[in-house]
C-alpha cells in the first residue's frame, strides 16, 4: 500500500467545534429546526473550510495534485461537510443515508430497511455479537440491524454532532445499551485489536483516503474468522477518467457527498484482498433486474413510487422540490433565520443528486458494491 498521511486527531477542537456550531440542536427534530440553530460564525467556518476544496475547480482542470490536496484532508473534508449536510439528509431522506434496491411497489423506507436487513443476512450476524459500524452516520442502519439481527453494535462517527444525535434516537428507541456510539478517525482507530465478531460499513468507507488504509484497519479489530461486510461506492469499469464527460460525473458525486478520492470497481477488489481478507462474495447489486432502479428518488420519477405515502420524499427530491428548497432556504438566509452557507450545502447536494443519476444511467457508478469477507482463522 503507498504511504497515506493521517490527520492528526484532536477531540477536544472537534468538540468545542460542535459546541459553537450546533449548540442545542442535536435535540431538535431532524429537518430545517435543526437547521434554525446554528450559529452563523461557525457555519461561515464550516463552509470555507468544505468548500476551498471544489469552488473553482472544473473537471477539465482537475488535477492529481488537486486530488492528492482533498485526499490529505479527508477527516476535515468528511467532519465539515457532515456538519454542513446532516440536518439537510434527515429532512430529505431520514435517519439512514444510503440507498437501496426497490422490489415492485415497495415503499421508500421498507426498502432502506431490506438493504440493511440484507446486509445483515449475507454476513450472518447473529444474537449476542459485538458489532462494529464503520461511519455510523446519525445510526439508523445500527438501530435497525441491532432489531433485526439482535446484536450489540458501537458506531464509530469522527462527527461529533452526527454522534449527539444518534444517541438521543438511540436512547428514544430504547437502544441505548444495545447500540452505542464513539469518536474516531477510522484510518486510526482506537479499539485494540480483535475486539469484533463482525464489521460492517454502508456508502461510508468511500470517505477514506485510501480503501486498502480503511479496510486494514476493519481487518485488524476484527477477531480471527470475523466477517467484514461493506456497501461500497465505487465507479465501475466502464469509468475512463481521459473522459471529461465521466470526471464531470465523479467531481459532481464527489463534491456533493463529501468524498476525497473515489476508485474504481478492481481497485476495491484489490484493496480488501491486500487488506489481508479472504473475499467470499462480491456483486454490484445494481445489475440485479429490479423494477425499479436505485436512483428514483433522486430522479423524481413518480410514476415508480411504490405508495402514495411516499410522495412528499419523491416530491422533495424533484427538481421543483429542490428548487423550492433552494428558495425557501434563501429567503431564511435573507431573514437572517437561517445561517449563511445553507443555501450553497443545498445546492451541492443537489448536484450530487444529478450526477448520482447520471451515474447511475450510464452503468459509471454504484453505491452498493456488496463485498462480503472474512479474517482467516489462523
Amino acid at each position: 500500500m503507498a504511504p497515506v498521511s493521517l490527520e492528526t486527531e484532536d477531540h477536544s477542537r472537534d468538540a468545542a467545534f460542535n459546541r459553537a456550531m450546533h449548540g442545542k440542536s442535536a435535540g431538535e427534530r431532524a429537518g430545517f429546526m435543526s437547521m434554525l440553530k446554528k450559529d452563523p460564525n461557525s457555519q461561515k467556518a464550516a463552509v470555507d473550510e468544505y468548500f476551498k476544496h471544489w469552488d473553482n475547480q472544473a473537471a477539465g482542470t482537475e488535477t492529481q495534485e488537486i486530488r492528492a490536496a482533498r485526499k490529505a484532508e479527508y477527516a476535515t473534508l468528511t467532519r465539515h461537510y457532515y456538519n454542513l449536510a446532516t440536518d439537510l439528509y434527515e429532512y430529505g431522506w431520514g435517519a439512514s443515508f444510503h440507498f437501496c434496491r426497490f422490489a415492485y411497489g415497495e415503499r421508500f423506507y421498507p426498502a432502506i430497511a431490506r438493504h440493511e436487513h440484507y446486509l445483515a443476512h449475507m454476513m450472518g450476524l447473529r444474537d449476542g455479537m459485538k458489532v462494529l459500524d464503520v461511519g455510523c452516520g446519525v445510526g439508523g442502519p445500527a438501530r435497525e440491524i441491532a432489531k433485526f439481527a439482535g446484536v450489540n453494535i458501537v458506531g464509530l462517527n469522527n462527527n461529533d454532532y452526527q454522534i449527539e444525535r444518534a444517541t438521543r434516537y438511540s436512547a428514544k428507541e430504547g437502544l441505548a445499551k444495545q447500540v452505542t456510539y464513539t469518536k474516531g478517525d477510522f484510518m486510526q482507530m482506537s479499539f485494540p485489536a480483535e475486539s469484533f465478531d463482525a464489521v460492517y460499513a454502508i456508502e461510508a468507507t468511500v470517505h477514506a483516503p485510501s480503501l486498502e488504509g480503511v479496510y486494514s484497519q476493519i481487518f485488524r479489530v476484527l477477531k480471527p474468522g470475523g466477517v467484514f461486510g461493506v456497501y461500497e461506492w465505487l465507479m465501475t469499469e466502464k469509468y475512463d477518467n481521459d473522459n471529461q464527460h465521466h470526471r464531470e460525473i465523479r467531481l459532481g458525486i464527489e463534491q456533493g457527498d463529501g468524498i476525497s478520492n473515489m476508485v474504481k470497481v478492481s481497485e476495491g477488489l484489490q484493496a480488501i484482498k491486500d487488506a489481508g481478507f479472504e473475499l467470499e462474495f462480491h456483486e454490484d447489486l445494481t445489475d440485479r433486474p429490479d423494477p425499479v432502479p436505485w436512483y428514483y428518488p433522486l430522479a423524481g420519477d413518480f410514476s415508480m413510487m411504490g405508495s402514495i405515502w411516499d410522495l412528499p420524499t419523491i416530491f422533495r427530491m424533484t427538481k421543483l422540490g429542490r428548487g423550492i428548497t433552494h428558495t425557501f432556504v434563501g429567503a431564511l438566509e435573507s431573514l437572517s433565520l437561517a445561517p449563511r452557507g445553507t443555501q450553497k450545502t443545498a445546492d451541492s447536494l443537489a448536484l450530487a443528486a444529478d450526477s448520482l443519476v447520471a451515474g447511475g444511467r450510464e452503468k459509471l457508478f454504484t453505491p452498493m458494491y456488496l463485498m462480503v469477507a472474512r479474517k482467516p482463522k489462523s
